[in-house]
């Protein structure tokens, strides 16, 4: 190869280097303009030792020549790059010009895809042009995602609400019986509640989309959130996407929780408010519990999966921030019950709190993951601790109370008392709770001295016999505020029937045995021969031949004698009929039982001492006077025993 001239070389080497560059499109061209150049000059030769031709096997595949290295470090973006990165600034600037004023760009879902995409291009693009439109691009989509929400939300009409999550969701919650009227005792306890629906623990419900979506974001908002989103993420704009979401969805669901009718209270406050508006407010959570985590956080959980679906790091940030405060409301309202004054009305409301947070908890644990589902999970494992401790300990409370009542009022007729029928209905619920107190009262002190007859019983049938017991115990003691002993025994066997009924019409019945039932049948049995003696052995002395004169001897002496046994039997009947048809047998089938018991002693005595000594009597001056009544007359009487007449009726 010749030498090269000197000094001038490098120019015409640079020369010929621009040359090819700029035929570079063309393998062809560039070597027809070597050829051209190297017969021009022959200084030139050497340019095809520059750019030997490649090997036949590279033919295909090759190495990229000097030439090609050096495009592609001069090239920088291609036309087609530039150009589109331009355009998506344009239009992200024009969007931020005076003259578009406040419109916003999801007006129009045109405007939206258009914008979406630009702000898509401009993710990762360089130069200060690119960068500064891209974050116009972000605060615009921040501030376009904050009104989306707002505006995707359907309007929060309480009462429409309220009404259909609780409709749909058919949800029931514990109270007292339907008798509460019944359970009027106020040395016992304040009141017994307010007579709302009945029922232990719901039934698991379930909630569709449709049924809640209308209150959260409307699903044609979803798909232009989850644009957002997606664009957003990718810039790296997480963080400011999730604190939109977070506040906004946050505002909402607490919204919706009041709406549920669970305000913020302190502990202060819990303790401060009237029973009677504790009750409702706490009837109130154990709806709005299912509601919340059944319906609005497992949609929210939905909604958070669909925006997000593009970075699971932050669909789990995003709903925790929307969930929390919800959550932890509910949660802090439950621990402020729990730690709170306990009292005997309080306790279905407790346990109906206490089996709603045990029946959504696996529910509430698995909306959340990683640290928030570990924190949500040990708080609500420690208030519902708290909240069985608060069961046991208002057991045990109301055991105290029935032992402590100290009622001195004697009710006219032997009636019922209003701590029997207070007792009885408020053990007859605790069975609709068996399977919570059978778990809460396992280790209950049920120590009794006549311990025979909880062998084998459950832990909440232990806990119902102690109850009883007490019950029966304060009734005999009560009994003694009676002086006539026949009316001790009408109150004992009314009293004892109602406990035995309340048990036997109940789930009572499978907690303490039909051993128990027939053991209290017959302690009424027993209360029934107390009476009948107390009250008619006097009566039934007068109808006896005992101590009469013996009727062959003087006549005007046996005459004597009859007219004093029928003048004290008409004396003591009538006192018998004046004051018993002041007392009440409340159960109708005891009260027929009592009066058949009465006729069958006593009429038949009579009848055979009146066919027996008529005949003394007959005749003689005022004979009327002492024999008042025949049989039927006297049945008659006995038919108004026990009816509560009031005197001079």
């Amino acid at each position: 190869m010749a030498a090269a001239p000197p000094g001038g070389q490098e120019k015409v080497i640079a020369a010929a280097q621009h040359i090819v560059k700029s035929l570079a499109n063309s393998k062809n061209a560039a070597d027809d303009m070597i050829r051209i150049l190297s017969g021009f000059d022959d200084r030139l030769t050497f340019m095809s030792d520059l750019f030997p031709p490649p090997p036949p096997a590279a033919a295909a595949v090759r190495e990229p020549s000097v030439v090609e290295e050096v495009e592609e470090e001069e090239a920088g973006p291609d036309d087609a790059r530039e150009d589109e990165v331009e355009e998506a600034a344009e239009l992200v600037e024009r969007w931020d010009s005076p003259e578009e004023g406040d419109r916003l760009v999801f007006d129009s879902a045109k405007d939206a895809g258009d914008y979406l995409d630009a702000a898509a291009v401009l993710v990762g693009a360089r130069g200060a042009r690119a960068e500064a439109a891209l974050q116009a691009a972000m605060a615009r989509l921040e501030d376009e995602f904050r009104h989306l929400l707002a505006r995707g939300m359907s309007p929060l009409a309480g009462e429409d609400l309220h009404a259909s999550l609780l409709r749909r969701l058919s949800l029931t919650v514990p109270s007292f019986a339907s008798s509460a009227s019944d359970l009027d005792c106020p040395s016992f306890a304040s009141h017994a509640g307010d007579g709302d629906e009945s029922g232990g623990a719901g039934g698991r419900a379930s909630v569709s989309d449709e049924e809640i979506s209308p209150y959260l974001i409307s699903p044609d908002t979803v798909g232009a959130l989850r644009g957002i989103a997606d664009v957003m993420l990718r810039a790296g704009y997480g963080p400011e996407l999730c604190q939109v979401y977070g506040e906004m969805r946050r505002d909402t669901l607490m919204e919706c929780l009041a709406v549920l009718g669970v305000d913020k209270m302190s502990l202060e406050e819990v303790q401060r408010v009237e029973w009677g508006v504790l009750d409702g407010k706490m009837k109130k959570w154990i709806q709005a519990l299912k509601v919340v985590v059944r319906g609005l956080l497992a949609e929210e959980r939905r909604i958070c999966n669909q925006i997000f679906a593009a970075d699971a790091e932050a669909e789990e940030d995003c709903f925790t921030e929307a969930a929390k405060g919800c959550v932890l409301q509910l949660l802090n309202f439950g621990d402020a019950i729990a730690i709170g004054k306990r009292s005997s009305e309080k306790l279905f409301r407790i346990l109906g709190m206490y089996e709603a947070l045990d029946e959504v908890l696996p529910e509430l644990e698995g909306l959340f993951s990683g640290d928030a589902r570990d924190f949500i999970k040990e708080e609500a494992v420690g208030i519902l601790m708290r909240l069985g401790d608060a069961v046991r300990g208002t057991v045990a409370e109301f055991a105290n109370a029935i032992q402590g009542e100290t009622s001195r009022r004697a009710l006219p007729g032997g009636e019922i008392h209003p701590l029997t029928r207070y007792v009885m209905n408020y053990v007859r619920l605790l069975a609709d709770y068996s399977r919570s107190l059978n778990q809460l009262l396992e280790d209950w002190d049920t120590e009794l001295e006549n311990g025979g007859d909880n062998v084998n019983m459950t832990p909440l049938g232990q806990c119902v016999l102690i109850l009883i017991t007490h019950l029966q115990a304060k009734i005999e003691e009560k009994s003694k505020l009676y002086e006539d002993e026949a009316l001790q025994n009408i109150f004992l066997m009314n009293n004892l029937l109602y406990i035995v009924q309340k048990v036997k019409d109940s789930e009572l019945k499978t907690l303490l045995g039909d051993n128990w039932i027939r053991q209290r049948r017959g302690q009424i049995r027993r209360y029934s021969t107390g009476y009948l003696r107390s009250s008619w052995t006097r009566v039934l002395a007068c109808l006896r031949d005992d101590g009469l004169p013996q009727t062959m001897g003087s006549s005007s002496a046996l005459k004597a004698s009859l007219k004093e046994r029928f003048k004290n039997f008409n004396l003591a009947f009538e006192e018998l009929y004046k004051t018993q048809t002041t007392w009440k047998v409340v159960d109708p089938q005891l009260r027929e039982e009592l009066k058949i018991s009465i006729s069958e002693k006593v009429l038949p005595a009579y009848r055979s001492f009146v066919g027996r000594f008529r005949g003394q009597l007959e005749g003689g001056r005022n004979s009327a006077r002492y024999i008042k009544y025949n049989p039927e007359d006297l049945e008659n009487q006995v038919s108004d025993f026990f009816e509560g007449r009031r005197p001079n009726a």
